[in-house]
């Protein structure tokens, strides 16, 4: 039988389990992925810590993980343009932290042969969501953008897509990750006490727009206060919080989903160099419980993966 990580109680890290699974069988309009690797994110922490059981609620026992890359290795009635054996990736509809996930075939993606696995994993949950997060700020070229927690996953591949676009951005991290930030093309700053003060030395043309992929340290707050309303700040990561101070949250829901031209743009800027995918780190699946932990307690500079 294939194998998966699977938790059966909500909890800390220490409920995800390596265990025996049934394989999952494809439906109308989905194909089944062999999973090569799957990303990590920190929305799997909070689905399995079950403070996001009212947004996604799961049916338990559960497999997490929202993405992954691999090969096709059945089809369900009705796909076409897919065939047994290409080489995809994309979102899952199963969790991806399995050997084998199901994927809609409509938002999965045939991988190039230039593109790495790991680069391919690491591509659909930060560039859809960074992709989906700059058109609602409705970015044009020479204005500037504040990133808060640039260095993660999202915020790396939204920072030089903005530069791409022709932005200035300005990306908060820890002094330790400034280096990596610049390289990417950004403005670091560190976050912290005195944030409002250090962007404005940095950027004295002042803050056109805001992305929050941090969910915490008062970044929607600095982020009104620097932008001068609530109009062009979103956050990725603040639900709350956004609601709270009156700005837009976007989670990818019914409608929002944006992964097409996301993935499009993606695959065009890595084929001319203009997009690097930093990994953070990769383990095997069977340590899904500590790259969990590696996600919660933050500071990362590019993303998380298990090889499947």
């Amino acid at each position: 039988m294939p194998k998966a990580i699977v938790f059966a109680e909500f909890g800390s890290p220490d409920v995800l389990r390596l265990q025996d699974v049934e394989a999952p069988q494809p439906g109308p309009g989905q194909v089944r992925i062999a999973v090569k690797i799957a990303g990590v994110n920190a929305l799997d922490s909070k689905i399995r810590s079950g403070s996001m059981s009212q947004v996604f609620p799961v049916t338990l026992p559960h497999v997490p993980g929202v993405e992954a890359s691999g090969v096709v290795d059945a089809l369900g009635e009705g796909v076409e343009g897919l065939a047994v054996g290409d080489a995809v990736f994309g979102p899952t509809d199963t969790g991806s932290y399995a050997e084998f996930a199901l994927a809609d075939a409509a938002k999965v993606v045939r991988k190039p042969d230039s593109v790495t696995w790991e680069q391919a994993a690491a591509i659909p949950v930060a560039d859809e969501t960074s992709y989906r997060a700059l058109e609602l700020l409705d970015l044009k070229p020479g204005e500037t953008l504040l990133v808060h927690a640039a260095a993660g996953a999202v915020g790396g591949v939204a920072v030089q897509v903005a530069v791409a676009r022709g932005l200035t951005v300005v990306g908060t991290a820890s002094e330790a990750n400034h280096d990596h930030l610049r390289a990417l093309g950004a403005i670091p700053v560190a976050y912290g006490d005195g944030l409002v003060d250090r962007v404005r030395a940095v950027a004295p043309q002042g803050v056109d727009a805001a992305l929050d992929a941090a969910g915490r340290g008062g970044a929607v707050a600095a982020s009104i206060e620097l932008t001068g309303g609530t109009d062009r700040v979103v956050s990725i990561a603040d639900a709350v919080g956004a609601a709270k101070q009156g700005v837009r949250f976007t989670s990818g829901g019914p409608g929002q989903y944006r992964g097409g031209p996301a993935f499009e743009e993606a695959l065009a800027l890595l084929a001319a160099g203009k997009l690097d995918l930093p990994v953070h780190r990769v383990l095997p699946l069977a340590e899904a419980a500590e790259a969990q932990r590696l996600s919660e307690a933050g500071h990362l500079s590019g993303k998380l993966l298990l090889t499947v």
